[in-house]
């Protein structure tokens, strides 16, 4: 999973500094707004990676990296995406709502000095999904369709 995400991140932000030569500056400034969105999650993501799962504290390292993430993924949600991509901020207010969640589940799952699996179960489907809205957006930021069964793709006529 986190070689996915680091994948997607690269290729999202080799893409971003290629093409903002030239380009209006409402467009830019979402460019480095996204840019900078990938690169906090990237960061992130790291540090969790990084959390020894033996030491005592994990879970209040994880719980903190978390509330951090949820953080990043408001700011993203609040984002105002230009003209010819506002049909994607729906996507990022729901990937906002389901970090926040996510989080807020995580955190209950470790409360109480104590671990609740099905609640971090619940806790990671809201993850993913908001990870999988992010995919999404990135997919179709790059002028592609995101090849997902699970997506319907409307057109204007």
């Amino acid at each position: 999973m986190k070689i996915k995400i680091q994948t997607l991140l690269t290729a999202l932000l080799a893409a971003l500094m290629l093409s903002a030569c030239g380009e209006d500056p409402v467009l830019a400034a979402f460019r480095k707004n996204m840019d900078d969105f990938c690169t906090k999650i990237s960061e992130i993501d790291n540090s969790i990676n990084s959390i020894d799962a033996q030491s005592e504290d994990a879970p209040s390292q994880l719980l903190a990296y978390l509330d951090d993430l949820d953080i990043v993924f408001q700011s993203f949600a609040r984002l105002d995406f230009p003209e010819e991509f506002d049909y994607l901020e729906t996507l990022a207010d729901e990937s906002g709502k389901y970090m926040t969640e996510a989080v807020s589940s995580y955190h209950e799952a470790y409360s109480n000095g104590s671990y609740n699996e099905y609640i971090a179960d619940y806790a990671g489907q809201n993850y993913s999904r908001a990870y999988k809205r992010i995919q999404i957006i990135i997919t179709f930021l790059h002028g592609e369709e995101p090849d997902d069964a699970d997506l319907t793709i409307e057109y204007e006529e």
